[in-house]
């Protein structure tokens, strides 16, 4: 098994970056459940089979969709490492804690937070949000929140965030029991950046009219554009303003790690929380997110509880305290932090920041083609390591749409979408460690194929697929297997 998916990852550029699910291979798993053994092997070569050449692609190269890290074979071993250990890492006197609180006192470094700040590792940026957005409602109202609910004060707190913002601040509101119509979007600026015009003239009215706000969410590199947020302007808001700064680094936060991308995050270290994923830049396997929080004794306050069977002890395995089931809501707790862990160790911080402005350098060489490609158009600024574009030849969303899509099918390459002012732009992500120039180049060619296979199709001419570039892999539905346990 081991060896499998070292051929696969060594081998993972003559596979397609996606394809299709045959019918016959979604059908094989609506068979009831199994009541008899079957062989290891037996299963393995079914994982061969059925799920590996299906998966979504994101550790291929040419995977330039949603905001995925690549992983590596070092976060793969860590992991396979972390499943035999089978360490419950919610708390009690052992290493995995020790090792976990050694990630937080890096990550408290690097972005400059205080002695006292705390961190635990959760499933994504998702949750960390959330779990900023919980301690900010302690700090406003008390631990009584905790037991009375939210009362009169609650209905008059109030959140901001860009238009731009990633939809889990609204769904944080939602499950925190604020509500999202307590979440005020800030219009974007012509960078598309939160406009702190529009921020300070919001908060006045909204303080006039008797709310309550509280909470702002930056974004360190948007999900549509890799927009940064005026971090300090933001800083300056909440410390005059008494409110909670919350950064939403999912995309953009490890570019600390860069030199020439950790100037931009000036304003980043006044943070109260920052939520990141080392899954994203950072090349962790799934899943492994992490939040900051620069009072940890607040944090603790938001999440501990008290039960007979959480005791703690000066000795024996009860020691410890606090544990991290006291950041965050999760008792049981997998052995996140050891793939995180082992990568920063293995790589180093001057390696995955090298790595960081590669991917961004790679995201200036696609804008220059598009900018020198008459057939392309720019959708929107490149900050970071996204860039939103459109073929000028598919004059509807429909049909960059339909672009999309067959890029996708095509196994070269696998963008995504998303709307810019209104307008459906094909969105290239550059995250993956294994992207080079000569899979940017792939994607702008299968783009100008496929767009003017478009123009023929709803033109009246010719057949789309006719358009697709010959791919240079082979489709895998039967991959080859070592043929033994």
């Amino acid at each position: 098994m081991l060896d499998d998916l070292f051929d696969y990852l060594e081998h993972i550029r003559e596979r397609p970056v996606w394809q299709p699910i045959p019918h016959e291979v979604r059908a094989a798993f609506d068979e009831p459940l199994p009541q008899r053994a079957t062989e290891l092997a037996v299963v393995h070569e079914a994982f061969m089979h059925k799920v590996l050449p299906y998966a979504v692609g994101n550790a291929h190269p040419g995977f330039m969709g949603w905001v995925h890290g690549g992983g590596t074979a070092v976060g793969m071993l860590a992991e396979m490492v972390a499943g035999g250990l089978n360490a419950n890492v919610g708390g009690r006197d052992q290493m995995p804690v020790e090792v976990e609180r050694q990630i937080v006192r890096w990550m408290r470094d690097l972005f400059g937070f205080p002695e006292g700040a705390s961190g635990v590792f959760v499933t994504g940026t998702s949750m960390a949000n959330l779990i900023g957005l919980l301690v900010a409602r302690t700090s406003v109202l008390g631990e009584g929140a905790r037991k009375e609910g939210l009362g009169s004060e609650g209905q008059r707190l109030l959140a901001y965030a860009s238009a731009g913002s990633h939809a889990s601040i609204a769904q944080a509101l939602d499950l925190c029991g604020l509500g999202t119509d307590r979440l005020r979007l800030v219009p974007l600026n012509e960078r598309l950046e939160m406009d702190i015009g529009a921020l300070r003239q919001r908060l006045a009215a909204d303080w006039a009219a008797g709310y309550r706000p509280f909470f702002i969410a930056a974004t360190a590199g948007s999900v549509d554009v890799g927009a940064i947020d005026d971090l300090g302007a933001l800083a300056d808001i909440a410390r005059a303003q008494g409110l909670w700064l919350h950064v939403d680094g999912a995309c953009g936060a490890l570019g600390m790690l860069a030199p020439d991308i950790a100037p931009r995050l000036t304003g980043i270290e006044r943070a109260d929380s920052i939520a990141f994923d080392f899954h994203k830049w950072g090349q962790v396997p799934y899943d492994a997110g992490f939040v900051l929080v620069r009072d940890g004794e607040l944090h603790g306050r938001t999440f501990a509880a008290q039960a007979a069977y959480l005791r703690r002890d000066a000795r024996g395995l009860a020691g410890g305290s606090p544990w991290p089931c006291d950041f965050g809501p999760d008792l049981s707790r997998g052995f996140r932090a050891l793939k995180a862990w082992f990568t920063i160790k293995t790589y180093g911080a001057q390696q995955l920041g090298a790595m960081i402005s590669g991917t961004c350098e790679l995201a200036q060489y696609l804008k220059r083609r598009i900018e020198a490609t008459p057939q392309l158009e720019l959708a929107a600024p490149v900050s970071l390591n996204i860039v939103c574009f459109r073929h000028r030849g598919a004059h509807s969303d429909v049909l960059n749409a339909e672009i999309a899509a067959e890029l996708q099918e095509s196994g070269i390459c696998a963008p995504s979408t998303t709307a810019i002012h209104g307008r459906l732009a094909i969105r290239a992500a550059i995250v993956n460690h294994r992207t080079t120039m000569d899979d940017i180049d792939a994607l702008v060619a299968a783009t100008l194929k496929v767009g003017a296979g478009v123009g023929r199709k709803h033109g009246g001419r010719g057949n789309i697929s006719a358009a697709v570039p010959e791919p240079a892999w082979r489709p895998c539905p039967e991959p080859p297997s070592r043929g033994k346990p």
